[in-house]
């Protein structure tokens, strides 16, 4: 067999954590790591919902031979050249793992390699594209019969997030996740409230631990100023908690409340194998709310109003606008308004995805006591946790798809 080149095609901050990981694992265990044999790319395409260190978190997997950043992405698409004027093999794959998946199409006839598509909800452009991998067997029957051929059933690629581990029995001293998100706007309430949601349930579990993992994009410093009572004008205005950042040297750093609460901080990304033993989750809207479902792990969704300008969650045309400098703000309360006005909706995935709620979702001028009483609920009637925990692992499905995805590139590389 020739040596070849696997070209993998992403962009946003869920599809590199959540696609391009367990797919590069499962190809470097099929295929080996001998990069003289198989060389992994990974170009990536601008998104919406971008971090800004996507090119960062696909470097760190040793799986990963060479990684572009978005913004090189279309000088690529329009000429074929990268910005490091990476060589290409004479063999190769396409492989698409998000963006838009008619760059599959130009870049695997540039190329001139084949082409696979993770297809999670439509298949497009099914002429010209060699094989693909859907989520669903409602994604594949859309498709003409003529080109069902083309078409795996593979499953869903978050599922092969990680290992999941047994549920959490021991609620004497529960592990508790706060995910107040990573964007400025998303902290500046998250973080406050979540931080006074702890408190509140320390109050009737003291032994209770939470645990705070820190966006790749995130300083700790950075992260404290969002609970520094002199920075915050939501603490300020409204009381929530505020606290301090320790960081000792031997262990890991952490949030210390006004009350005493620690906050241990998980600088790990992604913090997976620790948030699967987690009992519960505060969270804000977003892709975390799809990795929490499918690692099973039970959450509330904090949709806080007190500050409107900071929900800017929207996808297409409303989240350009909210995301604009300057008028962004604005835009966003505008919008935010026109939502409320609309009445009830679901937003977080594994709720969009079974159509009703299988996890609360808090919309309005949040309590920290009210939202905590929730969780103290939970606590002490765990049958409840363990429902929802398996409504969201039936809902996911099972693990595979990684598998099922890899072995349709081995079958298209296997006669290089």
């Amino acid at each position: 067999m020739q040596p070849f080149d696997i070209l993998i095609l992403s962009n946003g901050p869920g599809e590199v954590t959540t696609w391009v990981r367990p797919i590069v694992k499962t190809l470097r265990q099929k295929l080996g790591v001998d990069v003289a044999f198989c060389r992994i790319s990974v170009v990536l395409s601008p998104c919406g919902h971008a971090m800004g260190t996507e090119a960062d978190v696909v470097r760190s997997y040793p799986e990963v031979n060479r990684v572009q950043s978005p913004e090189y992405f279309f000088l690529f698409l329009l000429q074929g050249k990268t910005h490091e004027n990476w060589d290409w093999r004479d063999k190769g794959l396409v492989l698409f793992l998000g963006g838009d998946q008619f760059f599959s199409v130009v870049i695997g006839r540039r190329l001139g390699y084949r082409t696979v598509i993770y297809a999670e909800h439509e298949v497009r452009w099914w002429r010209w594209i060699d094989r693909y991998g859907v989520k669903s067997e409602k994604v594949r029957a859309a498709v003409p019969a003529r080109y069902q051929s083309k078409l795996t059933v593979v499953g869903d690629l978050m599922v092969d997030l990680s290992p999941l581990s047994a549920a959490p029995v021991d609620t004497t001293s529960p592990l508790i996740a706060l995910l107040p998100g990573s964007k400025p706007w998303k902290l500046d309430q998250g973080v406050p409230l979540c931080l006074a949601i702890a408190e509140q349930i320390a109050l009737q579990f003291p032994q209770a631990r939470f645990i705070l993992p820190v966006a790749p994009t995130l300083t700790l410093p950075a992260l404290a100023k969002f609970a520094d009572p002199k920075l915050s004008l939501i603490i300020q205005k409204f009381g929530w908690a505020n606290a301090q950042l320790f960081t000792p040297v031997d262990q890991n750093p952490y949030l210390k409340t006004a009350q005493g609460v620690k906050v241990e901080l998980i600088t790990q990304f992604p913090a997976h194998e620790i948030l699967v033993s987690c009992h519960f989750a505060l969270t804000t809207v977003g892709a975390n709310t799809a990795e929490l479902a499918t690692l099973g792990v039970p959450f509330i969704v904090l949709l806080p109003i007190q500050q409107l300008d900071a929900m800017r969650t929207w996808d297409g045309i409303p989240g350009i606008l909210a995301s604009l400098p300057l008028v962004g703000g604005t835009m966003a309360k505008i919008i935010n308004l026109i939502v409320l006005a609309q009445g009830r909706r679901l937003y977080a995935w594994p709720n969009i995805w079974a159509k009703r709620e299988i996890v609360p979702e808090l919309l309005g001028m949040l309590d920290p006591a009210e939202v905590a009483l929730i969780g103290i609920d939970w606590l002490n009637h765990p049958e409840k946790l363990q429902e929802i925990r398996s409504q969201l692992r039936q809902l996911v499905g099972q693990p595979g798809a990684a598998l099922k995805l890899a072995q349709i590139v081995c079958d298209l590389v296997i006669d290089f």
